[in-house]
């Protein structure tokens, strides 16, 4: 048995759960993939220890953490480099935009979240139009995130970091959708969506329809 669990959606359709996936991934740690299906409550059960409610959660022995960005830095700090790969850039003004990043996309961006939500990454594109609320929040995504890629990388910073995988995704809700995106940032997300651990996720078996 191993020391971790991770906890998902059972359509694998979290984008949060993506994250703490992918950063388990990325810290070449062995643990055990669970899931739970959200339509039946499941996480309400007995034995679902996370105080949430919520998925993702994180199990090691008798230890629960839920919610992805509390996972991801409880991975980096409890697995740290040398040892094992960075999630979070070693430049402390680095590391405070990546978590910047993190929490912005959290955060924000409700209406485009809303229409182009992951059931539209992961099961069946949309051809319906954003509304201008949905416009409004896709422009503000860009204009935050064009000068974080001005350099034209496939990353953030000049090595991966953990919002790499969230930035790449939230781009993803828009450019798998067809909806309009600067070449920079099609081409960054795209980069990021054949990332190893990233390609895992999206490879994992789903349903024809979300549960």
């Amino acid at each position: 048995m191993t020391e971790l669990t991770l906890y998902v959606d059972a359509n694998y359709d979290s984008p949060w759960a993506m994250s703490a996936f992918v950063a388990l991934e990325e810290k070449q740690l062995p643990y055990e993939l669970a899931t739970k299906v959200l339509s039946k409550k499941e996480t309400f059960g007995p034995g679902y220890g996370a105080r949430t409610r919520k998925v993702p959660a994180l199990r090691r022995g008798d230890f629960w953490l839920a919610e992805s960005m509390a996972i991801t830095e409880y991975l980096a700090e409890s697995f740290p480099f040398p040892k094992h790969p960075r999630l979070y850039p070693e430049n402390l003004e680095e590391r405070a935009t990546c978590r910047e990043v993190q929490l912005y996309l959290r955060t924000d961006f409700l209406p485009l979240r809303a229409e182009r939500p992951t059931s539209t990454i992961w099961f069946s594109r949309t051809t319906v139009k954003l509304t201008p609320a949905a416009v409004e929040a896709a422009a503000r995504l860009v204009e935050f995130v064009e000068p974080l890629l001005a350099h034209g990388r496939p990353t953030l910073f000049e090595s991966w970091c953990i919002a790499d995988a969230d930035l790449a995704l939230m781009l993803q809700r828009l450019n798998l959708n067809g909806d309009p995106l600067p070449s920079k940032l099609k081409a960054y997300a795209e980069a990021n969506w054949q990332r190893p651990s990233v390609a895992k996720w999206n490879a994992l078996p789903r349903g024809p329809v979300p549960l």
